[in-house]
Order: structure tokens, then C-alpha cells, then sequence
């Protein structure tokens, strides 16, 4: 017996290789390889919220339905004003841009406190075809944003008398 055998990150030395080997036997390494999967694993989040259509740190959850007679549009948005929301429609697309700014501050008795929360967002909604972006009516209530976007009433198939020349 050792007194290698007696320190708990010592009894097992040997038995591993590589780097699982390392921190097996050092619990430092060990420390240090949780550390560094949890800084790669919030990167890859961030990353990955930059990249998912656009939705930027803050992404508000979205429903679209649609209908015989149009398309609607959800996005909740609390802590925001109809004057931090820009809509913006193409034949194709519909985008929502918003930026939110929160600021609280407090004073009492020799305590100061100042809170900030920032965050920014746009989200391109493809559109179907035949949506009238000329009727769209977007209302902002309890921090929820409701787009309507109608569909022109289908035409009925008729027929066309053909003339001879």
C-alpha cells in the first residue's frame, strides 16, 4: 500500500488515459474541463440564438395561424411599448423588429439601486400568397402584439362566352 492509495483522487492513477486521465487524477483538471464545457456550451446557446431567423438575445415567442379568410400573427412582448415595435410587410415577408429598455431606479435611506435590461429582436414571418398587406391591422395590448392580415375573399370560377371573330 501506497499513500497514494489513501488520497481518494489518487487510487485510481494510472487506470484512465489521455485527458479523462488527467482529471481523473487531478481534481483541478477536473474542475477546469466542467468549467470549460459550461463557457463552450453557453457560447454555443448564443451563437445559436444569433442564427435561428433572426431573433437576436431575446426571441418572444410567436404563433402564426392561418385561416380561410387570413393570417394571424402573435408575439408576446412584455416590458415593451407600440413604440418600440417597427412592422414592416413585402409581397412575401413580414419582419417585427423591437428593442426593449427597462430602467428602474430606487432611493432610500443611503440605498441606491438602478436596474437596465436592454434587448433587441426581428423575426421575418414568410407571408402565403394572396394576403392584402394594404388591409393589415396590427394592435398592441398587455404587452402582446396581434397582426391581422386578410386574405381577399376566393372568386368564384365563371364562365367566358368565346366569340367567334
Amino acid at each position: 500500500m501506497h499513500i497514494s492509495d489513501l488520497i481518494p483522487w489518487g487510487r485510481h492513477k494510472g487506470k484512465t488515459s489521455g485527458a479523462e486521465g488527467a482529471s481523473a487524477a487531478n481534481p483541478l483538471a477536473a474542475l477546469q474541463n466542467d468549467i470549460n464545457h459550461v463557457v463552450e456550451d453557453f457560447w454555443l446557446k448564443i451563437e445559436s440564438s444569433w442564427n435561428d431567423g433572426g431573433t437576436g438575445m431575446f426571441g418572444p415567442s410567436t404563433d402564426v395561424t392561418e385561416t380561410d379568410n387570413c393570417v394571424d400573427v402573435s408575439v408576446e412582448l412584455p416590458g415593451m411599448t407600440e413604440k418600440d415595435i417597427d412592422i414592416s410587410l413585402s409581397d412575401t415577408a413580414m419582419t417585427i423588429r423591437g428593442e426593449k429598455h427597462i430602467e428602474h431606479q430606487e432611493d432610500r435611506k443611503g440605498v441606491h439601486i438602478r436596474e437596465r435590461s436592454y434587448g433587441s429582436f426581428y423575426r421575418m414571418i414568410p407571408l402565403p400568397v394572396g394576403v392584402d398587406t394594404n388591409k393589415a391591422e396590427a394592435v398592441f395590448k398587455n404587452g402582446v402584439l396581434t397582426i391581422s392580415l386578410p386574405k381577399p375573399s376566393k372568386a368564384r370560377a365563371s364562365r367566358i362566352p368565346v366569340k367567334a371573330g
